[in-house]
């Protein structure tokens, strides 16, 4: 294990959703079978995100562990996602965790890209950026650290326009607000 994945490890199991992500982790590599749990994690978020029906069913508490358990089954098979992850959301159902499915699901991004070597960049965005215009992003964050960058992109409104891009302690914000905050702030001298 090389050192940035020791670091991003022990960042990471700190938390319940990081041990979740650490033994789910795990078990993909050990079975040589993390591209398929990555590409069923990036399937299960954007559905999670499309859905509203599945958000209300991961976050609430009224849902039954036998019921949870069933639907994430049953959304498992209609989804193709792969053995492991389906197991994987049924161990979370039988364990009343599926709200933390979110934060397992960057926390197992943040583990992959830190074994390939890659440093993961939290971008907050007002509206959804294009394919292109993340590829951009991605490209230009390299051009910058010298090495590879996995975006972890949110949308928050609130920003009004630009971005901001968190990399460990680092932070550029350009965002609109930001901007109209110090304009502000100049103008009242």
């Amino acid at each position: 294990m090389d050192p940035s994945t020791g670091t991003a490890r022990a960042n990471i199991a700190q938390g319940l959703s990081g041990r979740y992500a650490t033994a789910l982790f795990d078990l993909a590599v050990e079975h040589k079978s993390l591209d398929a749990v990555l590409a069923s994690l990036d399937q299960l978020s954007g559905a999670i995100a499309a859905s509203e029906d599945l958000a209300a069913l991961i976050h609430s508490p009224m849902v039954s562990r036998g019921a949870a358990a069933a639907a994430v089954k049953g959304l498992a098979e209609a989804m193709k996602l792969d053995s492991l992850t389906g197991n994987f959301l049924g161990v979370l159902a039988q364990n009343r965790r599926l709200a933390s499915l979110p934060q397992i699901i960057r926390d197992v991004r943040a583990l992959a890209a830190a074994r390939r070597g890659e440093i993961t960049a939290k971008v907050t965005s007002a509206h959804a950026l294009t394919k292109t215009q993340q590829t951009a992003l991605a490209k230009k964050l390299k051009a910058g650290l010298g090495r590879d960058v996995t975006l972890d992109i949110t949308q928050d409104p609130a920003i009004l326009g630009g971005l901001i891009v968190r990399i460990g302690s680092r932070m550029i914000d350009s965002s609109l607000r930001t901007r109209l905050d110090q304009l502000g702030q100049a103008l009242k001298g």
